[in-house]
């Protein structure tokens, strides 16, 4: 099978995005063909969680000792990541023969601006998972700093971590009209004390708050005023800092007001190595496609152990006909081609990312599928409410949208119009979700196939190493 490197003329990257798939092919308006699959089946094994390979370099820069990060993700979200660290001055050793592989030297606390009379500016692309943690950890140093981004993070709030840190008594603003970056830090440490923060519209900066904390030089409480959403991946925040030595005392039930606090005494040490779990968010797009098709999937790298809350993707498509079989790490899945995929109603607050594919899912249902309590979709790398409505409409669908969920109602008889061009808005996961509907038995064309480079360069490799068309 032969590969081919293509990258996104409309936008910055460097990570080369792999493609072959069957016939696919991307044209010279940078588009790919998608075509008729017939059936998934085989192994596919999940390249590194994005929240997890973010976190991990962080801690182990905060950390006292080196640290070896394995099976890191290799995508422009990480890219920018270890960018912003070594011009913070964080030494990263690349291994040579194995990208996913680097040594991050610790710290031991906070990071410190390299030049600390001049501005160091940090370009953060549209990587949330490094421009909502690195805010906080740099309060706890000293420098001056400008962190910005592409024009869409320029329209993704910022503000209630700004709030936070301020509580805490940083000097950091953000641009007051509209919440959102770039984010401007005058740093001089932290003592700790207490901070109520909303959480109604990212966990991230909660896990931001957290993260950063033991860099402080006292207590830190955290309180959240309001709700917290997509509380599996607070949990994932702390599961990971107790990894490198760090407790974090949670007063209060994650579904409701908690609050956590982390004493002073807390202070990272590094793991000396810690192994990336495999992305579960990428792992639904496998799991819906042999759902739909009625084909058999393995995705390795994620299972019954994972940390991360998307992996409870797969009992949804249990709940719409499909048989799961769970392993520690791993995950297996089938439908009795007898067996009529059903229309769900879910509460999908703890999984908004894999929330997208139950999207695509939705059209191959028999009656309505309702996924809830997904407003957080609005915030992401592109307004996802409105572009899986646009995308699903365009495919046959009838959507209903509401403030925080949607309806979508199946093409008649489940046929799927051939021949759509996807808009994919700059957004990975609108690239890989909506090539699933090539599982209708029609062409699909991905427009900007190379946005997947954010989260998972070879997808369009992976899905048609396991394609019969």
């Amino acid at each position: 099978m032969t590969s081919f490197a293509t990258t996104s003329t409309s936008r910055s990257t460097k990570t080369p995005v792999m493609m072959s798939a069957t016939a696919n092919k991307v044209s010279a308006d940078n588009t790919l063909l998608v075509d008729p699959i017939k059936s998934l089946d085989g192994t596919v094994t999940l390249p590194g969680s994005k929240s997890l390979s973010n976190r991990c370099l962080l801690l182990a820069a905060l950390s006292e000792g080196d640290t070896v990060v394995e099976n890191l993700l290799e995508s422009d979200d990480i890219r920018y990541m270890l960018e912003a660290l070594d011009k913070l001055g964080v030494p990263v050793e690349r291994d040579p023969n194995d990208p996913t592989t680097v040594t991050v030297k610790g710290q031991s606390g906070p990071i410190n601006s390299p030049n600390p009379e001049e501005v160091c500016e940090l370009f953060l692309g549209n990587a949330g998972t490094a421009m909502r943690p690195l805010p906080a950890a740099l309060c706890m140093g000293k420098g001056k700093f400008v962190l910005d981004g592409v024009p869409r993070m320029r329209e993704r709030p910022i503000a209630d971590l700004i709030d936070g840190l301020k509580q805490l008594g940083a000097d950091i603003s953000c641009v007051e009209e509209t919440g959102c970056p770039p984010v401007t830090i005058n740093a001089n440490g932290l003592s700790g004390g207490k901070a109520s923060i909303s959480g109604k519209m990212s966990s991230q900066f909660l896990s931001s708050m957290l993260m950063a904390s033991p860099a402080a030089t006292g207590d830190v409480t955290i309180s959240i005023k309001d709700e917290l959403i997509s509380a599996p991946y607070v949990a994932l925040t702390i599961g990971l800092m107790k990894k490198f030595g760090v407790n974090v005392d949670i007063d209060g039930d994650m579904s409701g007001t908690p609050s956590f606090k982390i004493a002073e005494s807390e202070k990272y040490v590094s793991p000396k190595s810690i192994l990336v779990e495999g992305d579960a968010s990428s792992a639904s797009y496998f799991l819906a496609g042999a759902t739909i098709t009625g084909g058999t999937v393995t995705v390795r790298g994620c299972g019954s152990e994972s940390v991360q809350g998307d992996v409870a993707f797969a009992n949804v498509m249990e709940q719409m006909g499909a048989t799961v079989t769970w392993a520690p790490d791993s995950i297996t899945i089938t439908r009795d081609k007898n067996t009529r995929l059903k229309g769900v109603d879910v509460d999908c607050d703890k999984i908004p990312d894999a929330a997208m594919t139950l999207a695509v899912a939705a059209l191959f249902a028999e009656g309505p599928t309702t996924i809830r309590n997904v407003y957080s979709w609005r915030l992401k790398e592109t307004e996802r409410m409105k572009a899986i409505v646009a995308e699903c409409t365009k495919l046959g669908a009838t959507v209903e949208e509401y403030r925080d969920y949607c309806v979508i109602h199946p093409p008649k008889d489940n046929k799927i119009n051939d021949n759509v061009l996807i808009e994919t808005y700059d957004d990975h996961r609108m690239a890989m979700t909506f090539s699933l509907a090539a599982c209708g038995g029609v062409n699909v064309i991905i427009n900007d196939p190379g946005c997947t480079a954010k989260t998972f360069p070879t997808y369009f490799d992976m899905l048609a190493s396991i394609t019969t068309n």
